[in-house]
């Protein structure tokens, strides 16, 4: 902290933040914990990044939006989780007050990003469902990316609002965060001023961030459902249902906690619950997409195999290349087989 002139007050200039524990035992294990589900996730998404940007069956509005949603899953989860394992192991949790400014709004702009891009990738179900012989017209590549590149300038701007707020509070003492990264509540809380007309606002925000989107779901889906229920085959029904159920089940991870986290009065601020809630939705749902889209789309699973099986092609090619032309053939007309 450092003293403002003039005034016997003093001003944080960084945060402590706390994290789960202070005990380096529970740390050590957390770590690893939390390694694995880190590491799990980038590879997780990486994966559904390569697959569909290598196979070209997959160039479809559907993936495209997929494909968006993984990075944006690798970019939020990287946000906050490498700096939480280095506080497990070390013996300094803080971070400077610039660095809390960065971290809130690289956070808010990638959940509010992931936010409208669920809206778009309902309205291309509904448009696949129930306009399909217009699917390609109506959702065209130029329509795609304006929708895209939309969400993502309309998400930093919400984000810097929130953040510009949050952060000009006047911050005196103490300074500890009882969470494991900058976010808005917890930082707020801290602020040693009436922050109610700053909680109206990102309540304001909140509300065009989270129920806007899933209002807009919401009657998506119930569109959906209205035209699955006249299609008369139970196999082209069973797929139509099946290519939602994914969607629905991410959804519904993603809005549930944030919802709560942002849109619930500052009185009702619980940091143990907070950090749980928190964790959830910043890491286990970043792990949870790419196992539920892998698992449940035939699409990313046949492209997945079509890799590795050019793979190993590409793999015996050059094993017979190196070996010299004797080990190739063991007589004449005789050719020896490796795999």
């Amino acid at each position: 902290m450092w003293m403002i002139p003039g005034q016997n007050q003093s001003w944080v200039s960084e945060f402590i933040l706390l994290g789960f524990s202070s005990d380096p035992t529970t740390n050590s294990i957390l770590f690893t914990v939390f390694l694995l589900i880190y590491l799990s996730s980038v590879m997780g998404n990486g994966l559904i990044i390569m697959l569909i940007c290598m196979d070209t069956q997959l160039h479809t509005p559907m993936y495209f939006f997929l494909c968006i949603l993984a990075m944006l899953d690798v970019c939020y989860v990287t946000t906050t989780m490498p700096q939480m394992l280095v506080h497990l192991l070390a013996k300094s949790q803080t971070i400077s007050f610039a660095g809390c400014w960065l971290q809130m709004y690289v956070f808010g702009s990638l959940a509010a990003t992931e936010s409208t891009l669920f809206v778009i990738m309902a309205y291309d179900r509904y448009v696949a469902i129930c306009y399909p012989l217009h699917y390609t017209v109506i959702l065209n590549w130029g329509l795609c990316i304006q929708l895209t590149a939309g969400s993502f300038v309309c998400s930093f701007l919400s984000a810097l609002l929130h953040t510009f707020f949050t952060m000009s509070l006047p911050y005196c003492g103490p300074n500890k965060v009882n969470h494991y990264f900058c976010e808005g509540p917890s930082v707020r809380s801290l602020a040693c001023t009436d922050t109610h007309i700053i909680e109206m606002v990102d309540l304001i925000v909140s509300v065009f961030m989270c129920l806007t989107p899933v209002s807009l779901i919401v009657v998506s889906y119930i569109h959906i459902g209205m035209a699955i229920l006249k299609i008369k085959s139970t196999q082209t029904r069973c797929k139509a249902f099946s290519t939602c159920v994914s969607h629905l089940t991410v959804v519904t991870f993603f809005y549930g906690p944030a919802t709560y986290i942002y849109m619930r009065p500052n009185s009702s601020y619980s940091p143990k619950r907070d950090k749980q809630i928190s964790l959830f939705y910043n890491t286990f749902t970043a792990l949870l997409n790419p196992v539920v889209y892998s698992l449940r789309n035939k699409d990313i699973k046949r492209a997945f195999l079509k890799v590795i099986g050019h793979g190993r092609v590409e793999l015996r090619t050059r094993i017979l290349e190196k070996l010299p032309w004797s080990i190739h053939f063991l007589g004449k007309g005789q050719c020896l087989c490796f795999m």
